[in-house]
């Protein structure tokens, strides 16, 4: 590939965690979204640095037979889904390989010769999504943009959801909207709706929220009651909670499976969704969550059920670091930054027998999995969950024990 030349063409090996496909040119990688494995492209060069050209379609010259026509009239715009020019079937599948290819590449990981898959509806499953505003406009923001790609409706969200950016659209185009708030949030329940400012130049006044709950009688004034697992779970605004309304049963219940015993750890409880789970089948349960609004509904959701929880407001790190014994399961999910070196080390020294992980990252979990392995864990099971159809993240379930 002469250094100067701007297009070309070439022909897709795989895709990568990103959702970039992969080919090569002239001893270069080169990288392009919205393609499949097999096509062939014209493509233009955006960035290059040494040994990698990242470049945008310009053509499709050879299609796969596995390509869709995408639902979204945003798609290729928006920033936000990455697959919706593949079969969701396809979509699986390529999620697959890139969760065992990742395993292998980050933490020369052989994993289990079956990777399980759970899915669900692959549309309207979102119950949380972030707004941004710009003039009347509302929307999600540009891939690798700060620039609003506006919107009318979004096919992977919640009914909901799709109701309240109407409302919200009508509201924008009225002169008593603040024009100083740049972003929002909206959770729902599909009963009830949470609304969160994000981001905005000075304080959001009272009858900006009074206006809103008359424009939207769902409204609570704070936090959200989401039920699930046969539970209630108070979620504040700002608490995490899980985004695919269609799967939250299957994720636990595939995290905890046959687990029971006397003792249970649960780290990065977050609202307590795996601890009141964990509850009715250990002896004792210890949750430990470093937010002060999680702590806080973890206690609470404990509480209004009926259940002790052991809640330690913590890091991780420094809880693992003070613990003296094991429980006989723990079970981790953490951020996408993983558990990180220290608490792997930790949890090393303490040997829990059973050792649950739900992940966020593939790159993460390999190197989370590649120190408990040669500390003396074994891989059993490793399932990969699609909690966000039509993009590349991937969420995975490793079982380990000693």
């Amino acid at each position: 590939m002469a250094h100067s030349q701007t297009n070309f063409e070439v022909t897709i090996e795989k895709l990568i965690y990103g959702g970039e496909g992969l080919a090569r040119l002239d001893g270069q990688v080169v990288l392009v979204p919205f393609v499949l494995p097999g096509e062939s492209a014209a493509v233009e060069a955006v960035v290059r640095k040494p040994g990698l050209v990242r470049a945008k379609l310009v053509e499709l010259r050879v299609a796969s037979a596995e390509r869709v026509v995408p639902a979204c009239p945003y798609f290729g715009r928006c920033g936000g889904c990455h697959y919706q020019h593949a079969s969701y079937e396809t979509q699986l599948a390529l999620k697959r390989d890139i969760l065992a290819e990742t395993l292998r590449r980050v933490g020369k990981i052989e994993s289990p010769e079956e990777i399980r898959v759970i899915a669900a509806e692959p549309w309207n499953y979102r119950n949380r999504a972030q707004f941004h505003m710009g003039g009347v406009e509302l929307g999600y923001l540009e891939a690798h943009s700060h620039r609003l790609c506006p919107i009318e409706q979004c096919p992977v969200s919640s009914p909901r959801i799709n109701l309240a950016i109407t409302t919200l659209r009508e509201m924008l185009r009225d002169p008593r909207w603040p024009r100083f708030v740049q972003s929002l949030e909206v959770f729902t329940n599909e009963t009830h709706l949470q609304l969160d400012v994000l981001e905005t130049d000075r304080p959001v006044a009272r009858r900006f929220f009074e206006w809103c709950a008359e424009k939207m009688p769902d409204l609570v004034p704070g936090a959200l009651d989401y039920p699930a697992v046969e539970s209630l779970y108070r979620v504040s605004g700002g608490s995490f909670f899980q985004v695919n309304r269609y799967l939250i049963d299957a994720m636990v219940e595939t995290a905890l499976e046959n687990a029971q015993g006397e003792s249970a750890l649960d780290l990065y409880a977050r609202a307590v969704l795996f601890s009141l789970p964990m509850v009715r089948r250990f002896g004792k349960t210890t949750a430990v969550e470093s937010g002060a609004a999680a702590i806080s509904d973890l206690r609470f959701n404990a509480e209004r059920a009926g259940v002790a929880v052991d809640a330690h407001q913590s890091s991780v790190d420094v809880y693992l670091s003070s613990a003296t014994a094991a429980p006989e399961f723990v079970l981790a999910d953490p951020p996408r930054a993983g558990l990180g070196k220290r608490s792997v080390e930790q949890l090393v020294r303490l040997s829990p027998p059973q050792l649950t992980i739900v992940a966020c990252d593939p790159a993460t979990l390999a190197r989370d999995l590649a120190g408990l392995m040669s500390g003396g864990y074994r891989l059993d099971r490793l399932t990969m969950i699609d909690l966000f159809p039509q993009t590349f993240h991937i969420e995975a379930i490793a079982h380990l024990t000693r």
